[in-house]
């Protein structure tokens, strides 16, 4: 594949980005906006690309990175700041609407093709992105502004002869706690893989916030990776409470009620 340039990777983004719209079963949004950058972000955002491209290069369903590719793509993004991406935190993306509502807004950054993705999600004080899974997929989350807090969940998988198949019972999936806990701006990058590592997550904003995601191979309608959401419900009757604590729940999907703004980036038309 070859090589684009600054200017390239948010031609190529945005084209791409309206393409494979309705591929992927993504929340509902408002028309889609547009974000000028200045030139002097390009090469930090393009570095991201270039790395994450060569990360997830073979990407398919339930790809995980090597431990040096993993590795080379971590150390990256734990030096990355809000600034990096020409966004910062007295823009409108970080306060509720006038109507107060917290809304969140993703700023798309860049794609490859079916491969990976990645953008910044901004959150205003209390916004939530509800808690959803990455069905065969990875994905690196960097906070880049504020706090939120995280809660995450694996599925519980149980032996079914050669296979493993998640624990369900009435519609209802078991899942345990991974992560419970608020992470900041200082946080080390965090990465979740298809079947580990917090493959289900929520986010609340503790204060205004941004998070960084490159996930690959991105959500795709067509192969299988739908986003789906999922809420908290009772013990299905007859399981033990001993079976369930506080690190632990049973998920069942739920309809989709989220909605957030998207915004593409453009090149500059500064000299």
């Amino acid at each position: 594949m070859k090589r684009v340039g600054s200017k390239d990777v948010l031609e190529s983004s945005s084209s791409s980005s309206k393409k494979t719209t309705h591929r992927q079963k993504k929340p509902p949004t408002s028309s889609l906006k547009e974000l000028e950058l200045p030139n002097s972000v390009m090469s930090k955002i393009q570095e991201v690309h270039d790395i994450s491209r060569d990360v997830f290069s073979a990407a398919m369903p339930g790809f995980v990175p090597s431990p040096l590719a993993e590795a080379n793509l971590t150390e990256l993004l734990d030096t990355l700041k809000l600034e990096d991406f020409g966004l910062d935190a007295s823009m409108s993306y970080f306060r509720a609407d006038p109507q107060g509502h917290p809304r969140v807004t993703y700023v798309h950054f860049g794609d490859d093709s079916l491969k990976f993705s990645f953008g910044v999600f901004c959150l205003p004080q209390s916004a939530v992105i509800p808690l959803h899974d990455h069905p065969g997929m990875t994905v690196f989350s960097k906070i880049l502004h504020g706090s939120m807090h995280i809660k995450s969940y694996d599925w519980v998988k149980t032996s079914n002869g050669k296979n493993r198949i998640w624990r369900e019972i009435d519609g209802a999936h078991f899942a345990k706690v991974k992560t419970n806990t608020i992470y900041d701006d200082s946080s080390k990058t965090m990465v979740l893989h298809p079947e580990n590592g917090g493959n289900l997550h929520c986010f609340t904003a503790a204060t205004a916030c941004a998070v960084l995601d490159v996930m690959g191979p991105p959500y795709c309608s067509a192969e299988g990776r739908d986003c789906s959401y999922y809420g908290v419900c009772p013990s299905p009757r007859g399981v033990s409470r001993r079976i369930t604590d506080e690190l632990s729940d049973w998920l069942k999907i739920e309809r989709c009620t989220f909605k957030m703004n998207t915004v593409l980036v453009k090149p500059s038309t500064m000299t």
